[in-house]
């Protein structure tokens, strides 16, 4: 292979890339919005910091994955942005941006020193990839919860990967994503916002800090995002045999955010489920050609927000089903990589299994979500039997 072969892209990249953008967006934007409204923005400021949020995702991903060369692919807080959208109400917006640059201060800061990267090196794969299974499980399983609800949508678009694996694997999911759309179009189920053409400009908003503020909500805050988002975007990546610079990323992804926070660019982190999208073997045949699909992902988010949150706000138009269908067939090949890497090791399956259905639950203790209590539950599973086997 050539040096400029092993250089270019490839169409699957390309529909990878897009995809990636697709589901992140689609499948959160609304939460966004509604925690937006919650912190009192108006809707011109709401298109403005969806616009911060593309750039801020398309930087990191584009910048961090030409730099590192693996498929590292941003994305926004999803489980912060919910911790967000039923915590902020009686602050002014001014206090919830404060909110937003102490946590993000918080997360650079973690970065720097390394704290989160040691962590993370004391963690066995099988529960890293046992962790990303639980939390792909949920979307395997809505790839076909949508028969019920709208059987011809959902059923088309399996039925087209189905065959498409078979003679056009490589194309499988924008063959679907096709189907998709024509049968929406024909069922007249796509509805385009009256405001879809609107372009806002991010408004600079002077943070305000309050001790009830930051603790009452930017400490939950930032332990969400580092338990909910940035650990399991990791151990995805370490999952699919990557080894990446753990404080580095950390540290860059929280910068991004740190500068952009006043402007409404709350979070941006490691992504996990649609950095997966990246990742499978359908993108390219090797894993070192894979970092082109997230960077192709990075300029997509750029898009998103230098046009206003325009193509977020039409991605907004498609049919839930439709969307829900689309990331759980994208994930349906690393769904089975990471439970096969989960149960490789036999001395690791007890545990694995643990954190696997842990984090499957969908639980939620203290405000902190099912993936990093399935992390615990994993690795104390693990030390206690590995104490038994010692003993």
């Amino acid at each position: 292979m050539t040096a400029t072969s092993r250089n270019a892209f490839s169409f699957p990249m390309l529909v990878s890339g897009f995809i990636a953008v697709l589901v992140g967006y689609s499948s959160t934007a609304a939460l966004i919005f509604q925690a937006a409204q919650a912190a009192g923005a108006s809707p011109e400021q709401i298109g403005g910091w969806l616009s911060m949020l593309g750039i801020g995702m398309g930087l990191a991903s584009f910048g961090l994955s030409v730099w590192t060369r693996m498929p590292i692919l941003a994305a926004w807080s999803t489980p912060g942005a919910a911790l967000l959208a039923t915590s902020v109400q009686g602050l002014t917006l001014n206090e919830v941006v404060g909110v937003f640059v102490a946590t993000n201060a918080l997360i650079v800061l973690s970065g720097v020193t390394g704290l989160f990267a040691r962590l993370m090196n004391h963690i066995p794969q099988s529960l890293a990839a046992a962790m990303l299974a639980g939390i792909l499980l949920r979307f395997g399983i809505g790839t076909f919860t949508g028969l019920q609800g709208n059987f011809a949508l959902c059923g088309s678009m399996c039925l087209v990967w189905l065959l498409s694996r078979r003679w056009l694997p490589r194309y499988a999911i924008i063959l679907a994503l096709i189907a998709g759309v024509l049968v929406a179009v024909g069922q007249q189920a796509i509805h385009f916002p009256p405001h879809a053409l609107t372009l806002s400009v991010p408004e600079f908003i002077m943070p305000q800090f309050t001790l009830a503020s930051l603790i009452g909500v930017g400490l939950p805050y930032f332990l969400v995002t580092m338990a909910s988002q940035n650990a399991p975007g990791i151990a995805t990546l370490q999952a699919h045999g990557y080894q990446p610079p753990v404080s580095a990323l950390t540290g860059w992804t929280g910068f991004i955010a740190l500068v952009l926070s006043p402007f409404g660019g709350f979070s941006v982190c490691i992504a996990a489920i649609t950095a997966a999208i990246c990742m499978g073997d359908d993108v390219d045949a090797d894993p070192k050609r894979r970092w082109m699909a997230s960077a192709i992902a990075g300029i997509f988010y750029l898009l998103t927000g230098f046009t206003g949150a325009l193509i977020a706000i039409l991605l907004s138009a498609l049919p839930q089903v439709l969307i829900a269908t689309l990331a759980g067939l994208a994930l349906l090949a690393t769904l089975s990589g990471s439970l096969q890497r989960a149960l490789a090791e036999p001395d690791h399956r007890d545990s694995a299994i643990v954190a696997f259905l842990i984090t499957a639950s969908g639980i939620s203790l203290l405000g902190i979500g099912s993936a990093f209590w399935g992390l615990i539950g994993g690795m104390i599973t693990h030390l206690v039997l590995s104490q038994r086997a010692r003993a």
